[in-house]
């Protein structure tokens, strides 16, 4: 039996800015997922142009983007409920709309973005892996540029990998 992986390029933060070591990443992916501000549009059409693109706006994208793309992005993948805001906090500190969201929803994976540091915890209480790639932009105050990647295998997250660059 062939069981095919779906990998997944998780980015978040670009603030704008996309260099060769993002697309060389994305390329190696089957879905690039974008936890928010984004920057510009020209961003996520350029990575539409290389493969399948799921992103949410950030608290700093405008109102073109907004018009684009969800505050929050609910769906599932081969088995896994999959949650995408750019605001939502760390176990247990969430802030009170993502908590709202969780119990509502809840997802086997819960992503966001917005702190530029990157977190990657299991949450008991809500029983799901939360992912905070951190901030693959060099607007910020993080000192190394991070992006994340890994597979899904039905129900299962595999091969968790993170990549840094220096700013």
């Amino acid at each position: 039996m062939l069981i095919i992986l779906r990998k997944i390029l998780l980015i978040s933060d670009t603030h704008g800015y996309i260099d060769d070591k993002i697309i060389d990443y994305s390329k190696k992916a089957d879905e690039i997922w974008h936890a928010g501000d984004i920057g510009n549009l020209k961003i996520i059409d350029e990575l539409k142009n290389i493969n399948k693109v799921r992103a949410v706006y950030g608290n700093i994208d405008n109102i073109n983007i907004r018009k684009d793309l969800k505050r929050d992005l609910k769906f599932q993948i081969e088995d896994l409920k999959v949650l995408i805001t750019h605001i939502g906090g760390y176990p247990p500190n969430y802030n009170k709309r993502t908590i709202l969201e969780l119990q509502k929803y809840k997802p086997d994976l819960f992503i966001c973005g917005h702190s530029h540091i990157l977190k990657i915890m299991y949450d008991k209480k809500f029983k799901l892996l939360h992912i905070n790639p951190g901030a693959i932009g060099k607007y910020g105050f993080h000192q190394k540029r991070t992006m994340v990647r890994f597979k899904i295998d039905k129900k299962e997250i595999k091969n968790l990998e993170i990549v840094e660059f220096d700013r």
